[in-house]
């Protein structure tokens, strides 16, 4: 795999099931699916992962905007949801390609802000890079060997 200076991040699922430990530079996290899944329920899941990701740039990029604009935000919530759902024009509802990911993200603001700030704020929220990137078309590339 090239790396072009970019970070790495590394996944290993050993013999507990679904359970993967995750590192990414120093840092360490745990994956694992629900009991009912089969899993142990030792971290969070895959889509978990994924809302916090969104969730965790979206208040990132929030907090960056107010601070440049010197704007009295105090506080920021994310609730999100992720769900499937059939397209409205769904001609084969029973075909699983028929529905499409869903994510539900509610923003919570704490802050003397006016209304105009709020729309801003809400504007900007759309182009966090996470958001950017989740609407764009992605290429992954993957290789697999044998050790």
């Amino acid at each position: 795999m090239s790396t072009n200076n970019k970070k790495i991040v590394h996944l290993h699922l050993g013999n507990e099931n679904y359970k993967t430990v995750m590192t990414a530079g120093r840092h360490e996290l745990i994956s694992d699916e629900p009991k009912s899944a089969g899993g142990q329920d030792t971290g969070p899941d895959p889509y978990d992962y994924l809302l916090m990701s969104l969730g965790s740039c979206t208040v990132i990029t929030l907090k960056m905007y107010a601070d440049r604009k010197n704007w009295p935000l105090e506080d920021i919530y994310v609730e999100m949801l992720h769900h499937k759902s059939h397209a409205e024009d769904c001609k084969d509802c029973d075909d699983p390609k028929a529905k499409i990911d869903k994510i539900e993200k509610a923003i919570i603001i704490k802050g003397d802000l006016t209304e105009k700030q709020l729309q801003r704020l809400m504007e900007i929220s759309k182009k966090c890079p996470v958001h950017r990137t989740l609407l764009n078309d992605i290429d992954i590339d993957t290789e697999i060997e044998k050790r």
